[in-house]
């Protein structure tokens, strides 16, 4: 059973938005921080946000800083990245991933199987 899956992706033009979803195992939502990741044809996977098991400490790259949002949704296990004035340099597929420690590295434990973004110009 995969202990983390994404949803919300889709094609959005430039300047919309759009909630990616993380729905995580009871046991991965309870202990774990949920960071968020993407990676763009011919790229290395990125860093774009990360909360902590509590969502009291929140991480986000400079190039969604102000932009995106990343929130623990308790009632319904996932965490969710509310992707605001998106941009065509946003296209990626994006992947929520689970550790122990929330980081900005790519070191986590449990990864998702991604959800495709794209924004068109």
């Amino acid at each position: 059973q995969a202990q983390l899956v994404e949803s919300g992706g889709g094609l959005v033009q430039a300047g919309g938005s759009l909630r990616l979803s993380c729905a995580a195992s009871t046991r991965i939502f309870s202990t774990y921080a949920i960071g968020w990741f993407r990676q763009a044809p011919g790229k290395e996977r990125e860093f774009v946000a990360a909360t902590s098991w509590t969502g009291g400490i929140t991480y986000y790259a400079d190039s969604v800083k102000g932009r995106f949002i990343i929130s623990r949704e308790n009632a319904k296990n996932t965490v969710d990245l509310q992707m605001n004035s998106l941009k065509p340099e946003d296209t990626a597929i994006y992947y929520c991933a689970a550790d122990l420690v929330v980081t900005a590295s790519t070191a986590y434990e449990y990864w998702g199987q991604g959800t495709q973004v794209t924004v068109s110009s």
